[in-house]
């Protein structure tokens, strides 16, 4: 029987696929290394600048979201001429400090509006409205006094107090969380102390 001649070409092109099969499952092995081992970083997996930055700025808000209670609704300047706004004081107890840089009662009062500002500062806010003086008698009272842990507003011009009817110095104003006012006087160290004690309860 005769038999068709040997070709090498059949033979050859089976080669010439096996090879190209090999090459192309050698490149997808490739690939698949380098998206497990490396490459560039997924975009979503870290938060943008954007909301780290507003992550932040939501720390420092007001300790409530709400409305800001009418009692609360007051703007002034700090003795070191910052703008101050009563908003910040909204959703904790609040203590206004009303004072005179010439008053000797007032003086007498400061260590422990410090103390009470170092031990209760997280829970209750103590805020200094000075009144009847001038800037530079203001900033020596909180020098002297050492208080200046604490803000203090330069109401020379008398609209916080106006606000509070404040009629004399020294006063003390207690407000609730909610803006409620608790109690408008005077107190010694003693009753002052206790008060703020109870309110950061």
């Amino acid at each position: 029987m005769l038999r068709a001649p040997y070709s090498r070409a059949q033979p050859l092109q089976g080669r010439f696929r096996m090879r190209a099969r090999l090459a192309a499952v050698a490149l997808l092995v490739v690939l698949g290394v380098t998206a497990c081992s490396g490459g560039e970083p997924e975009v979503d997996q870290a938060a943008p600048p954007q909301q780290q930055v507003a992550a932040s700025q939501e720390a420092t808000q007001p300790a409530t979201a709400g409305p800001v209670p009418a009692t609360l609704k007051f703007e002034g300047t700090t003795l070191d001429g910052k703008s101050f706004s009563g908003a910040a004081l909204a959703g904790r107890p609040t203590v206004l400090w009303f004072w005179a840089p010439w008053c000797a009662t007032c003086f007498g009062q400061a260590a422990s509006v410090a103390d009470m500002q170092t031990e209760f500062g997280t829970k209750v806010n103590l805020l200094g409205v000075a009144g009847l003086g001038d800037a530079k008698a203001m900033k020596e009272f909180v020098k002297d006094g050492e208080v200046g842990n604490v803000t203090h507003l330069n109401d020379e011009a008398g609209t916080v107090w106006k606000k509070f009817k404040i009629a004399e110095q020294s006063t003390f104003v207690l407000i609730d969380k909610d803006g409620k006012v608790l109690r408008t006087g005077w107190m010694d160290s003693v009753e002052f102390e206790g008060k703020v004690a109870e309110m950061a309860a």
